[in-house]
């Protein structure tokens, strides 16, 4: 983990990041940086974090060829990089597995979280079994309705859920409440953000633990095409799969990086998560990003199907991308990720999870354009079996 992102100083990616927290958080904010600082280069904490990541988590996971949707599109070479195949089924469990390492070694026994579409919660919970550690998971209560399975999953592993009402019940609320419950714990809690957001250190901490994606992909296509790829691809939320999946990239100017984010029903505010496309400048949840906001500058609550994407704000280090233009962000409409979800599914054997069937969509798109002799990587974030009960009722099959 010794190599730094161009752009990042002091928790800032250009203008965004930051630490706009409570004052009663700071000294727990702190002592997660300098503990993390400590260890993330030390060879006995990488070696324990790899000992997980190979014998718990399943990594490397695979890079598959997707013949079918090759054939099926008509353009680039399609590929697929397997986070769907780690322990619960996403790339989650790759920042909750060096989290856990982190709450253990600053002594702290208890862990909360939040979760959208309840992949985070799962990777949560089940680190809190693994480690013995008292687990609490906030979730919205319209997304605890979405996510029936995962929700029994969390408790079947010993975990406590607590639905949040406020808002629109969805992950902002869910966010916005563990962070108070934090506030009130923090001497024996940590709080294991789920994604590249929050204030400083965690977008650094959680991209950091996600880069095992973007590096393992890029020694993986160079060893079976001995080359690099022409383009790369994930869906964007908060954005911890895709931040992961771009850092491999991120110093190889000749890969083109395309961030699909959820355009749900339309462009008007209410109806889409697509901050970055439609987004403004502001503060969110600790941090300075690009945030979904009305003239007045109050905080539009978010849309989309996925309920991993419906979160009006954005890790800092997208919006950095964006501004310097090295990423490309598109959005994908429910309809057009719901189509993808069902074409992946019959084409490849492969139910993605809603957050990826958006970068499907995009995908299909991009690998026309690009032709016959180039190579499209797409980041699979993760199953769609969380998705399948409401991708049937939405498409009035139940």
């Amino acid at each position: 983990m010794k190599d730094r992102n161009f752009g990042e100083k002091q928790g800032y990616f250009g203008e965004f990041g930051g630490r706009y927290a409570p004052e009663i958080l700071t000294d727990a904010l702190i002592q997660l940086e300098k503990v993390y600082l400590k260890l993330k280069d030390n060879p006995k904490f990488l070696k324990e974090l790899n000992y997980y990541n190979q014998n718990y988590v399943g990594r490397p996971s695979l890079l598959t060829f997707a013949e079918r949707l090759t054939k099926a599109w008509g353009g680039a070479r399609i590929w697929l990089k397997r986070e769907d195949l780690n322990h619960t089924g996403a790339h989650k469990i790759n920042n909750t597995i060096g989290q856990a390492l982190l709450t253990r070694a600053m002594g702290k026994k208890r862990i909360i979280a939040e979760t959208g579409a309840g992949q985070h919660g799962l990777a949560t919970a089940t680190v809190g079994a693994l480690f013995d550690m008292e687990t609490v998971i906030y979730m919205g209560a319209e997304d605890v309705r979405r996510q029936e399975l995962n929700v029994y999953k969390i408790k079947l592993l010993g975990a406590k859920v607590v639905p949040v009402t406020s808002g629109t019940s969805t992950l902002k609320d869910a966010t916005s409440e563990a962070m108070r419950e934090w506030a009130l714990s923090v001497a024996n809690t940590h709080y294991i953000v789920g994604s590249a957001i929050g204030p400083h250190p965690f977008p650094t901490i959680v991209r950091d633990f996600q880069s095992v994606i973007g590096k393992e992909t890029k020694d993986q296509f160079r060893k079976k095409n001995k080359r690099m790829p022409d383009a790369v691809i994930a869906c964007v939320g908060g954005g911890s799969n895709a931040i992961g999946m771009f850092y491999g990239f991120l110093k190889d100017k000749k890969v083109k990086l395309y961030g699909v984010e959820a355009g749900g029903l339309g462009t008007k505010p209410g109806e889409h998560s697509a901050t970055i496309t439609a987004g403004r400048v502001g503060f969110l949840h600790g941090t300075k990003t690009l945030i979904i906001q009305d003239a007045g500058g109050q905080i539009v609550p978010a849309h989309s199907i996925s309920a991993g994407l419906d979160y009006p704000g954005v890790g800092p280090e997208h919006a950095y991308l964006a501004s310097t233009k090295r990423v490309e962000y598109l959005s994908v409409t429910d309809k057009e990720a719901l189509a993808s979800f069902v074409e992946v599914s019959k084409l490849e054997g492969i139910i993605p999870a809603l957050e990826t069937a958006h970068a499907f969509s995009a995908a299909k798109k991009i690998a026309k354009d690009m032709g016959k002799k180039k190579d499209l990587v797409i980041c699979l974030s993760g199953r769609g079996d969380k998705d399948s009960m409401e991708v049937s009722r939405l498409l009035g099959e139940i």
